[in-house]
C-alpha cells in the first residue's frame, strides 16, 4: 500500500488536523488500511496472521472523523503491541498503555471539540476494549453522525422489543455488561449488540 493511497483515505476520514500524526503511525509500521462496510459489533479491527507479510487494519466507512480517528489509533496500538508481544492480552496493560500514548498527541481542545474532548480525556485514564463501553462518550460522539438524527439506541428499548440494523431485525435480550445477547429472527442466531447501537423499526414489547 503506498502512502499516497493512505494519505488520500485518511484525508477522507479524519480531521485535517490529525492526517500527518495518522500517517506518521503508518509510516513507523506500515500495514495494509482497508475501509469496510459497516459492522453491527465492532468499528475496526486489527488482523495478522503468522505467515501474513503486512497487518491489516480495517475501519467502518461510516464512521464520523472523531470516531475514525480513535478508531484508528485504537487499532495501531494492537498492531504496536502485537510486534512486540504477539502473547498479549488483546485489551490488557501493554494495549492500553500504548493507545494512551498514542493518543496523547491528539488530546487536545484543538482537534476534538467539547464534549467529545473532556469525555475523552477522561476515558484515556482507563481505556476500554470498545468505545461503545463508554456510554456517555458514545452519546458526545453520536452528535457528530448525520445519518443519527431520529434514531434511538438499543439501550432504550424494552427487552423483548423488536429493531431493525442495517437491514436486519433483532430481538432485544438480556444485558451482558456493555452489550444486549439479541436474537436474529430470521437466521434464529444470537448475537451481542453494543447498548449504544443506533436501531430503525422499531416495535415495543413484541414477545
Amino acid at each position: 500500500m503506498t502512502e499516497e493511497k493512505v494519505t488520500k483515505i485518511l484525508s477522507q476520514h479524519v480531521p485535517q488536523k490529525a492526517i500527518e500524526y495518522c500517517l506518521s503511525l503508518w509510516k513507523e509500521n506500515a500495514f495494509h488500511l482497508k475501509i469496510t462496510r459497516s459492522r453491527n459489533s465492532k468499528t475496526g479491527d486489527f488482523f495478522c496472521a503468522a505467515s501474513q507479510v503486512t497487518p491489516r487494519i480495517s475501519i467502518n466507512n461510516d464512521l464520523n472523523p472523531y470516531l475514525f480517528l480513535i478508531t484508528y489509533v485504537h487499532e495501531v496500538a494492537h498492531l504496536h503491541v502485537h510486534k512486540r508481544n504477539r502473547r498479549a492480552t488483546p485489551h490488557g496493560k501493554e494495549w492500553k498503555l500504548c493507545f494512551q500514548q498514542l493518543m496523547l498527541p491528539l488530546l487536545t481542545p484543538e482537534l476534538f471539540p467539547e464534549p467529545v474532548f473532556s469525555l475523552l480525556h477522561k476515558h484515556m485514564q482507563q481505556p476500554k476494549a470498545s468505545s461503545f463501553a463508554d456510554a456517555a462518550l458514545t452519546k458526545a460522539l453520536r452528535l457528530f453522525d448525520p445519518h443519527a438524527e431520529g434514531m434511538i439506541t438499543v439501550s432504550e428499548l424494552p427487552e423483548g422489543s423488536h429493531f431493525m440494523i442495517r437491514g436486519k431485525q433483532f430481538k432485544k435480550g438480556e444485558l451482558r455488561r456493555t452489550r444486549f445477547l439479541c436474537h436474529e429472527i430470521k437466521s434464529k442466531r444470537k448475537y451481542l449488540v453494543p447498548a449504544e447501537a443506533l436501531v430503525s423499526e422499531v416495535q415495543l414489547h413484541l414477545f
